[in-house]
Formats: structure tokens, sequence, C-alpha cells
């Protein structure tokens, strides 16, 4: 037994030299003042997490306003409820930036169909923002379909008295849904400029997706430089409508397509940007924005599109009054209004801050959903955007892994400068194109979890900009 014992401990210290010594792992221990930042951060998120009012206000503007597309009668009442809103959260000053909107109108619900071998098959779809409506008695006529842009280019005079079917489908295996559409989203803005400029009688295009459904995505399109006698009506299918138009066209590709809308431009509208702010402690002139837009498409309630990004946006400021963070620098929260059909709001909030010769320092915009939080897409001069990755061990426990490059949002986007930081938020985006412009952006769709993980995260980044860039220049790590 004693020899056994002895061969026994002799394999176990053969076995022990033999194995690879352990990597050291990277310290993640924090500084003085990081244990300060990570304390306030975690309090953040407790008071979000338990007394978070970003829900409730969702809540208010999807069911008692609902959709808010630019010039509508419900774009004029989300004015008055935001300012409301900001007035009774307690911000320092409230008040709204006026601003000329584009006016479109839907009409009459659309129709469409198409018979094949007898058998009429109707079809989900809508129109796309600013499309001319059809002739009276709708469109109908033969269907070319195409995959892209410089497809429809190719077929030239071929398009004369067709109907041009745009089906690109996402690219799935992207992870980043938001590449995926981008991939896509020409040929709905673009398609009409390029078949109408060959006298097509319509465009149809498949909707901006991952999914396959039975719900039709609107979202703006233009005629770009065509003349007026040019303009041809233009329309979203469902996703599967366009799979199965597609393999209808195969067995038959001279079936008739019919589709009916009744939109119309109206002249612009008098609208507003809704404008609050928390007076810097410090440097008052130096400001910080945080925001998202009001308006949203008319289909649905516009919940995650921006209904999510307007309440977090907000309850950034709720959240710094709630605990007592006074902001070294003016925060100011912004309703844009108008992203969907024009970025008016944006362009005439940037006009106006160079008139006034304001001294924007950094900018937040949340426009991407109100699903779990991952992280932030950084616009900055590369010192900054290195500051702003060393907060990743303050953020990482909370999800917030992804602080990478990239853009910040189109209403905020008119801000850029050298040392103008400017942060997109970045919540998970597997199922935020399910919903975008559709009928089922609604508020049952947000998870109010996510929503105030959202808003807690939001509110972390602001914390350390405020803190770390409000000398407006670059800061060195």
């Amino acid at each position: 037994m004693k020899k056994l014992s002895l061969l026994l401990l002799g394999s176990i210290l053969i076995v022990a030299c033999n194995q690879k010594p352990e990597k050291k792992v990277k310290s993640t221990a924090f500084s003085s003042e990081e244990k300060i930042d990570s304390t306030n951060i975690k309090t953040l998120f407790n008071t979000a997490l338990t007394q978070g009012q970003s829900y409730e206000w969702l809540r208010d503007l999807t069911q008692n306003i609902g959709g808010r597309l630019s010039g509508s009668p419900q774009a004029a009442k989300s004015v008055i409820w935001g300012k409301n809103l900001m007035e009774k959260v307690g911000l320092d000053s409230v008040w709204l930036q006026p601003v000329m909107v584009p006016h479109w109108v839907r009409g009459e619900k659309e129709v469409a169909n198409y018979s094949i071998n007898g058998n009429k098959k109707n079809v989900p779809i809508c129109a796309l923002g600013f499309s001319i409506a059809t002739p009276k008695n709708g469109v109908t006529a033969e269907v070319i379909e195409v995959k892209s842009i410089e497809e429809a280019k190719a077929l030239g005079n071929k398009m004369k008295g067709k109907i041009v079917f745009f089906n690109r489908p996402f690219d799935n295996t992207l992870i980043n849904t938001f590449r995926a559409y981008g991939g896509c989203v020409d040929q709905r803005v673009a398609g009409a400029a390029i078949c109408g400029e060959f006298d097509a009688k319509g465009v149809i295009v498949r909707s901006m997706t991952n999914g396959i459904d039975d719900y039709p995505h609107t979202g703006t399109m233009s005629y770009r430089n065509l003349p007026k006698d040019k303009y041809i009506p233009t329309a979203a299918i469902s996703s599967r409508a366009a799979n199965i138009l597609s393999e209808d066209l195969k067995t038959n590709p001279n079936l008739k397509f019919y589709f009916k809308q009744n939109c119309k431009t109206l002249p612009d509208a008098p609208s507003f940007n809704v404008v609050g702010e928390i007076k810097g402690t410090e440097t008052p002139e130096n400001i910080m924005v945080v925001g998202g837009h009001l308006d949203s498409w008319d289909l649905g309630e516009g919940a995650h599109d921006d209904g999510t990004g307007i309440v977090q946006s907000l309850e950034v400021a709720y959240l710094f009054k709630k605990n007592n963070i006074k902001p070294k620098n003016t925060l100011r929260v912004v309703f844009f209004m108008n992203e969907e059909n024009g970025t008016r709001g944006a362009k005439k909030y940037a006009e106006l801050a160079k008139l006034n010769k304001e001294n924007h320092i950094g900018g937040l915009e949340s426009d991407a959903g109100g699903h779990t939080p991952r992280g932030f897409s950084i616009d900055a001069n590369s010192v900054n955007t290195k500051l702003l990755q060393s907060w990743k061990k303050l953020l990482s426990p909370y999800g917030l892994h992804d602080l990478d490059k990239g853009g910040s949002g189109a209403d905020i986007s008119p801000l850029k400068g050298e040392n103008v930081t400017l942060v997109g938020y970045r919540p998970d985006s597997q199922r935020y194109f399910d919903y975008h412009h559709t009928s089922t952006d609604t508020f049952d769709k947000v998870n109010k979890r996510e929503l105030e993980m959202g808003s807690a995260s939001m509110a972390s980044i602001i914390y350390l900009m405020d803190k770390y860039l409000y000398n407006n220049t670059p800061v060195k790590p």
C-alpha cells in the first residue's frame, strides 16, 4: 500500500509539473475615482429599475396619442405632451423650438392583388412616405422583378408601362441587423426615381425586415430630381407576399399586378422641437444633448421607433435629479420633430445652435429601439474615442460590452465637430426590424425592464461624459 501511495504521489507531481502555467488575468481593480463612478452608476441602475418612469410615460404617449407622423394632429398633441412632461420632471427650463415640417398623409387603406391560375391573391401593401397616389382606379400592369438599383438601371426602356418589383432581402448572415437594413434600403428610397425616369407605371418594394410575415413596412422614398410628370406611385409589400409573388412570377411571368393608394403631400406644417435643460454647475456654457425623435410613422403607435428613445432621454434627466447628480455642463434633453421624413427638427436645432453660438461638447441619441442594452457607438476624435472605450470595465457589468466607432444618430449628427463627442445608444437589434415602420410597433412590444435598463445605460454614459469631457478639448487618458 505504501509503495502504491508513493507511485500515486509521483504521478500527481509529474502531471502538475507538465501543466502550463495559468495566464495572468488582467487586473480590473478600480482607482479611487473609478470606485466613485462605479457606485454612482450602480445607483443610477438601481433607481431606474425600482423607481423608473419611462414605461408609464411610454404607455401614455402610445396609448393616448399613438402614431405621430409629422404635420398630423397626433404630432401636435405629442409636442404639448412632451413640454408638459419635461416641466413635470422639473427641468430648469423648457421651451418649444419652431420648425416647419413636411405633411404627407396616407389616406384610405391601400389595396393590392393579382390573379394566377384563376385564383385571386390579396397582397398586404402600404404606400411609402412622399409617394403620390395611384390614379382613382388604381394601377394594373405586368411585373418585372429586380434585385438591385443597378439591375433596374440596366433594364432601361424595358421598364416602360411595367410595375418594377424590387426584391432584395436582408442579408441574414449579418449579426448587426442595421447593416442588413443599410444594404437594402436604397431600393426603397431611390427605386421610384430610377424607374420613373424610364416611364415605369409603378414600383413595389419588398419590406425592410429580417422576418417573413404579412406586415408591410412603410418608410420614406424620394423622387430626387425627377420632373413631376415622371412621378410614379410607390409602395411596400410584406416580406411573405414578396416571396410568394417571386415564385408566382416564375410560373407566370406575364401576370398582372394591381394596386391602389390614396396618399398625398400637403403644404408644410408648423411644428416644434421640444427642449428642456438642467443648467450646468461649473461650465453651463458647455452643452450636452440627449434625445430621440418625437415623430413616428402612422401605421402603429411609434413605440420602439422612437417612443422608447424619447422616454429614455427624459429619464436620464429624471435619474440625475432623483439622485441629486448635478451636471457640470448643461444637460439638454431634446425631442426632435420630423426625423422620419425630413430631419427638419435636427437641421433646425443645429442651425439655431450655430446662430446662437452655443458650445455643444457632446450628444447621445436613442433611436434603435427599446430592447436589451448592448453598448454604444462612438463618433468622436481618436483620443476621446479611446477615453470612452476605457470606461468598458465600468459599463460591462450591465451588459454594455460594445463601445465601437460608428454613427451616432440622424438627429444629433448635424452637431458633429472635431471636439464634439457624439454617441448612439445601441440595444440588441435582432427584433427591431420585426416592428420597424409597421402597424405592429405598439406599446405591448416593449419590455419594461429592458426599457429601464436602457435609460440607466444612457444616464451612465452621460454621467461619465459630463465628468470627463467638460473642458471641450480632447482629454488625454
